[in-house]
């Protein structure tokens, strides 16, 4: 069994906090230190007389953790132990974002609090930035395959990795209009998290396969264009980075991807395939779980080379 989830902020119309779609209703609480969600408790109180299950979230401002996570507990100690608590980690108002520890400060303060341990929202992408929280939360990742206004689910796609969890406890798989989410639970599974109980029930996963313009292994075809409109082309190399420069590894082939890590001279990459887009080549590196980094390695004007090939 799956329940169908909408979680609402301020910006939200307070219709969704009792869509008759929809069987649990997450609420953003807080942010940060300083900031409450004024219609926080309006929306919660309509969902609970709705009879929806209920869950309440923080969106991290990357300042003090343990900090946020007592102003967090503050304000919604009176919803513990009947609604999912949750903690938003997001790149956007985020001054800790690529801070891999932030998280695990915040929840384990949390749970200190409340016995409960916080489920995690976060973009499949940077999964890798929460991953030391795998061994208590649960986690509840966001990827859009496309944008659509129904609960229509799409293909959950290979690149859509969220190991060291096992299972996830959600799937947020559009917000072109209202956030739908899947959760991979029963009212039970939701009610156990909610009050601290680690025997958690998922009773379904989501069947990973990729969409028709999404190619997962290269070497089935040579050439083909991806959701985005770019051309690939198989190829299995090696990339030296060059003297002198230092590239973003990222988890996209677009200057503005969410970077993985710092390349310097020296440093290989193997990739499978590459690519000319946004004024450069891009070499695709396989990276497990089906996920793959991407690095600019040539000057598409120029022809300019940041390093060797082999």
């Amino acid at each position: 069994m799956t329940l169908k989830v909408v979680d609402v902020y301020s910006g939200s119309p307070r219709s969704y906090a009792q869509a008759t779609d929809a069987d649990a209703v997450i609420v953003k609480a807080t942010q940060g230190t300083g900031y409450i969600n004024p219609f926080a408790d309006i929306d919660y109180q309509t969902a609970k007389r709705n009879g929806k299950l209920l869950g309440v979230y923080h969106y991290a401002a990357g300042g003090d953790p343990v900090a946020e996570a007592q102003y967090f507990y503050n304000n919604v100690k009176g919803y513990v132990g009947e609604a999912i608590l949750g903690l938003d980690w997001e790149k956007g108002q985020n001054a800790a974002w690529g801070d891999t520890n932030w998280s695990r400060r915040f929840v384990d303060e949390v749970h200190r609090l409340t016995g409960v341990w916080p489920i995690i929202y976060v973009q499949f992408s940077a999964v890798y930035q929460v991953a030391n929280c795998a061994n208590t939360c649960g986690l509840w990742g966001a990827g859009y395959p496309w944008y659509n206004n129904s609960w229509d689910i799409p293909p959950f796609l290979l690149s859509y990795g969220f190991a060291p969890w096992k299972n996830l406890t959600g799937w947020q798989f559009t917000g072109n209009t209202k956030d739908r989410s899947i959760f991979y639970l029963d009212a039970n599974g939701w009610m156990a998290l909610a009050k601290g109980d680690s025997g958690i029930t998922h009773t379904a996963q989501p069947e990973v396969k990729p969409i028709d313009n999404k190619v997962v292994n290269a070497p089935i075809q040579t050439t083909w264009k991806d959701s985005l409109g770019v051309i690939w082309h198989a190829e299995n190399g090696k990339f030296t980075v060059g003297d002198g420069n230092q590239l973003h590894l990222r988890w996209g082939a677009t200057p503005s991807s969410t970077v993985i890590g710092m390349l310097n001279a020296g440093d290989v990459v193997k990739y499978d395939a590459w690519a000319r887009t946004n004024g450069f080549v891009y070499v695709r590196q396989p990276r497990g779980n089906g996920q793959y980094g991407y690095v600019a390695v040539r000057d598409a004007n120029t022809n300019e080379a940041y390093g060797e090939f082999e």
